[in-house]
Order: C-alpha cells, then structure tokens, then sequence
C-alpha cells in the first residue's frame, strides 16, 4: 500500500503562508471596523454640517435686520379708507426677489469661506459603546461642504389681541448640502423659518391684501400679485 505524502514546507514558505494568513484577516478587520464606523461619521459630519449651516444662516439673517436691508415699510404698504382704517395691504414684489438673491448669495458665500475643515472624532465614539463615548485618543477627518440656498418669503396673520392683527413676514431658508468625507459622499438639507419683519395692524384683517409669498409650489397656483379677497 502506497503511503501518503506530505507536502513539506521550508522554514521561509511557513513564515511566507502566516505572513499572508495575518495580512488577510488584518484587511478583513479593517474592513469591518470600516464599515461599523461608517455611520458614525457620516451622523457626527451631518450634525456638525447641519449645526454650521444653522449659524450661517441665522447670521446673514441678522446682519440683513440689522443693516437695514431688510425693512417692513419697504417691503409692505396700506390702504386706508377715508377713515384712516388699513383696507388693503400691498407688497413690494421686486424688493422681495431683490433680497431673496441677496441673502442666498451671502448664506453660500459665508458656506464657501468654512467649505472645508476637521472632524475630530474621539475613538471611543467610533465604537459604539456609551461607555467610551467622548474618550481616547482624536481620530482627524477632513471634510468639505457644498451647498446649495434658497430663500424665500411668506406671511402670517394673527391676533394680537382686542380688534389687532399682527402681520409677521417670515423668511424660510432650505439649503442642500453635500459632505465629502473620504471615500464617501453624504447629502442633508438644512430648514430654517424666521421671522424677520412684522407690524401690528389696528382693526380687523383687511379686506385685500396682495399674496407675496414666494414658495415655487404656490408660485404655480397664484399669481405674485394675486389679489385675496376676505370680505
């Protein structure tokens, strides 16, 4: 009966075999820590991107107020009749669309000047456990925002108390951002509603008022200068 025979390895091949055996459960490692710690980048990237659009915008709002460009009195004029009641009010279209590029342009450029920074991420967070979140040495992640804003304006009417009506000009801003992060692209949209400009109307809601609200869904169904009849 023919015996078997045994391949036997030199002392290199053995140490080449292990060499490859290690190499291949190391990639195998990394990749799945790739994968686990995958989400936890993009969620801490979107809140971090999320967070700096927030400021972004509530700014170039701000510095809109507070320079003047913005102003309800040119932006919203009265109707009265012969007995000093407001009747109608009436929007100032083209100061609207006016500023609506303004402030998206500004919102980008402000995104533009802080498009790229780090990411800071504790190794412990990229585990998963509560109980090392925040600890251990930083993991630096470089990413870069690109964005896109838009603006756009609508109106609200509500009591404000005993035959007063307050009139509020809100300013809703979207912008859509995309994150690159190394070796992935993420996207969020960031939603802002604030209210800029707003007066209180003695009397009752007018009978007209000129519909300026500038949401592209709403554009479609009413014209800019759709007149509202109430009475």
């Amino acid at each position: 009966m023919e015996r078997l025979r045994y391949l036997r390895l030199t002392g290199r091949q053995k140490v080449l075999v292990w060499c490859t055996f290690l190499l291949a459960a190391l990639g195998a490692l990394t990749a799945a820590a790739v994968l686990h710690m995958r989400p936890i980048v993009v969620d801490l990237a979107t809140a971090r991107t999320s967070n700096m659009v927030n400021r972004i915008v509530v700014a170039a709002i701000n510095d809109a107020v507070d320079s003047g460009r913005i102003d309800y009195g040119r932006l919203v004029s009265f109707d009265k009749d012969a007995n000093g009641h407001v009747t109608a009010l009436k929007s100032n279209m083209a100061e609207f669309n006016r500023l609506q590029a303004s402030i998206s342009d500004d919102i980008l450029q402000r995104m533009a000047d802080v498009s790229t920074t780090d990411l800071s991420i504790p190794i412990g967070t990229l585990t998963g456990s509560p109980l090392l979140a925040g600890r251990g040495p930083c993991l630096h992640v470089r990413m870069q925002s690109v964005g896109t804003a838009t603006a756009r304006f609508d109106n609200q009417f509500s009591s404000a108390g005993i035959n007063q009506t307050r009139h509020r000009i809100l300013l809703d801003v979207d912008v859509h951002v995309s994150i690159l992060l190394p070796g992935l692209t993420t996207y969020t949209k960031v939603s802002n509603e604030i209210s800029v400009a707003e007066t209180v109307i003695v009397g009752g809601v007018p009978d007209t008022y000129t519909y300026f609200s500038t949401t592209p869904d709403e554009i479609e169904n009413y014209a800019d200068e759709y007149i509202i009849n109430n009475g």
